[in-house]
C-alpha cells in the first residue's frame, strides 16, 4: 500500500481534467489539471511537485490543489478571489482632490 495520497478519477473527472489540460487560456488551470492527472495515475504529489510541473512547486501546494479538487471538483482549481498580488495603482481610487 502506497505511504502517499492518491486519487481515482472518473471516466467523466479524467475527461473534464484533459480536457482543461488541452482547451483551457488559463495557464495555471493547465498546470493544476496537469498536476491533478499525474497524481491519478500513481506519482507521488511530492515528486509531481519537485519536477512534474513547469516549474518546481512546494508539495504543499500539490496538496492544497487535491484537497480542493476533492472537495469541489474542477471549480476548485480556480484562484480564489482575493488571492494574489494587488495592483499597487488602482484607477478608481482618488487622491487628493
Amino acid at each position: 500500500m502506497p505511504k502517499y495520497r492518491t486519487l481515482s478519477l472518473s471516466d467523466a473527472q479524467r475527461a473534464e481534467l484533459v480536457a482543461t489540460l488541452t482547451r483551457s487560456k488559463k495557464a495555471y488551470l493547465r498546470e493544476r489539471a496537469a498536476a491533478i492527472l499525474k497524481i491519478a495515475d500513481g506519482t507521488p504529489a511530492a515528486q509531481v511537485a519537485q519536477g512534474g510541473l513547469l516549474q518546481v512547486r512546494d508539495p504543499d501546494t500539490l496538496y492544497s490543489w487535491l484537497n480542493r479538487y476533492l472537495a469541489e471538483g474542477l471549480p476548485g482549481l480556480h484562484i480564489r478571489p482575493g488571492r494574489g498580488r494587488k495592483p499597487a495603482f488602482s484607477p478608481s481610487v482618488h487622491h487628493g482632490g
